[in-house]
């Protein structure tokens, strides 16, 4: 097996500059790295991040989704940066939220309930 160094979700864009603002807003910072021009790069978290690319053909087809420490935190913080999301969904083991960005990518914000157990055939 190879052995992977980083991962990096793809999320491409129309309107390169549009959409690094918006990602700025949320991430709180100018990107890690502009390797090329139309390409900006966040790393955030360990080894993954997200790579907005200048790309119209492919903009708002892409989804990433994003596991986070604590899902009302996370409304909240992006709620006071202009980030507005949609409706927490509470689906018991996990709960999650979805926004858009400007090309239409979807993000989806995900918390995994560590208290989860599922019923099993003995409940």
């Amino acid at each position: 097996m190879p052995k992977f160094k980083d991962v990096y979700a793809v999320l491409p864009v129309s309107e390169h500059s549009a959409a690094v603002a918006w990602y700025e807003r949320w991430i709180g910072r100018r990107p890690d790295t502009e390797p090329m021009e139309g390409v900006a790069e966040w790393l955030i978290a360990g080894n993954a991040g997200i790579q907005v690319a200048h790309s119209p053909e492919a903009a708002g087809k892409s989804a990433v989704v994003i596991v986070v420490e604590d899902i009302d935190d996370t409304v909240g913080s992006l709620g006071a940066r202009g980030v507005e999301c949609g409706a927490i969904q509470d689906y018991d083991f996990i709960k999650l939220t979805e926004v858009a960005d400007p090309a239409g990518n979807k993000v989806t914000f995900v918390w995994e309930n560590p208290n989860y157990r599922p019923s099993t055939a003995d409940d």
